[in-house]
């Protein structure tokens, strides 16, 4: 079949290029390079030879309509993810670009046959939490006045006690920053739209994907990047709250894999899948599993600062994608290994561990806690 990737060139997207090539699929990308994702230019795991390349926005609704001809699956991946306050930069590319897209199909009668797109764990806001007493709750995000108290977890609006994280389905639906509510908007886009014209549609809510080629100089990529970065350069890294936030992390090789079988099967149509590992680990556990791959006794430093506006504890239910015939294949470790290897090939990064922090603490992201 021939498919288009849009941000083909990113995490990802190019993960998933590669498998459908293997499996013997045309593949075109459409990509902006966006900075500072890809602030080096074209990246070199990408094989000019062996997939199409387009230079263009998704937004643009002449590159678009280029770029959808003659495609029989899209997946949409472009997307705007970061810590910045660019509140209607979120909804313009990832939301817009969705309703672009469907647009375009009606317009043109173009004979696509399936469109999936990226959506996010954050949708699900904070989750599901119970308490033993008065039942469940979907809190909502935590306020700096609690934050600057130390007062890390969630309480019980009504007894005042610690609630209990629970595993969060996709009918949680509870987003609370402007990325995870353009991620919401992208899912009913693709859903709704998708029913309306006919065309088969599916929403990946993926969890904290981790594994190479994710950005260094993406503010949002996460633990696996700074924390491999902090070893590899024997600098400490930042442990922000007290370390015990729950994160539910899967392999990239494992996203893809779901990637590829909501394709293949009709069953998946017209769905909302959390794509997540099954499991859990604290922050420090992670940093500490990061610590074991690298080899190294470097220890972290936690100087009571958070992010406001960071989940407390976060897990995906992903009962549902299983059901399918997948499952995660791959271990923490591994990613973390495959990230190493990526790692030890790159050149001129001394500067990278510093930039993602300076630019939130410009922006008023960490903050001191008072206690």
């Amino acid at each position: 079949m021939n498919i288009l990737i849009t941000g083909g060139a990113g995490f990802i997207g190019s993960h998933t290029a590669d498998k459908l090539v293997t499996l013997g699929h045309n593949v075109r990308i459409l990509d902006a390079l966006r900075h500072p994702i890809h602030l080096k230019g074209f990246p070199k795991y990408l094989d000019k030879t062996k997939v199409e390349f387009i230079f263009g926005d998704v937004r643009d609704r002449s590159v678009l309509e280029f770029a959808l001809t003659g495609i029989d699956v899209v997946y949409h991946l472009a997307a705007y993810q970061d810590y910045l306050p660019d509140y209607a930069t979120f909804t313009h590319i990832n939301a817009y670009s969705t309703s672009l897209i469907y647009e375009i199909i009606e317009q043109k009668k173009l004979p696509v046959r399936k469109v999936i797109v990226a959506s996010s764990q954050a949708v699900m806001g904070e989750g599901r939490y119970l308490c033993e007493e008065h039942g469940f709750f979907y809190p909502n995000i935590r306020s700096d006045n609690q934050l600057q108290l130390k007062e890390w977890n969630h309480l019980c609006p009504v007894c005042k006690k610690a609630l209990v994280l629970q595993k969060s389905d996709e009918t949680v639906i509870n987003p609370q920053n402007p990325y995870a509510m353009s991620k919401y908007m992208q899912e009913m886009l693709a859903i709704n739209l998708g029913r309306r014209i006919g065309i088969p549609s599916v929403a990946m809510r993926y969890s904290i994907v981790q594994g190479p080629r994710q950005s260094f100089y993406n503010t949002y990529s996460g633990a696996c990047r700074i924390f491999s970065l902090c070893n590899y350069l024997k600098k400490r890294p930042t442990i922000y709250e007290d370390g015990m936030m729950l994160r539910d992390y899967v392999n990239v090789h494992d996203v893809v894999d779901a990637n590829v079988m909501v394709m293949e099967k009709s069953e998946a149509d017209f769905n909302v899948f959390n794509v997540g590992a099954g499991q859990t680990w604290t922050v420090n556990e992670f940093a500490g599993i990061v610590a074991s791959v690298f080899n190294t006794e470097i220890g972290t430093t936690m100087p009571g600062e958070y992010r406001y506006g960071d989940t407390r504890h976060i897990f995906s239910d992903t009962a549902k994608l299983q059901s399918l015939g997948w499952k995660p294949q791959r271990t923490i470790r591994d990613s973390v290994a495959e990230y190493k290897t990526y790692l030890e090939g790159q050149l001129d990064i001394e500067d990278i561990v510093d930039f993602a922090e300076k630019n939130m603490r410009s922006l008023g992201v960490i903050r001191k806690a008072i206690v």
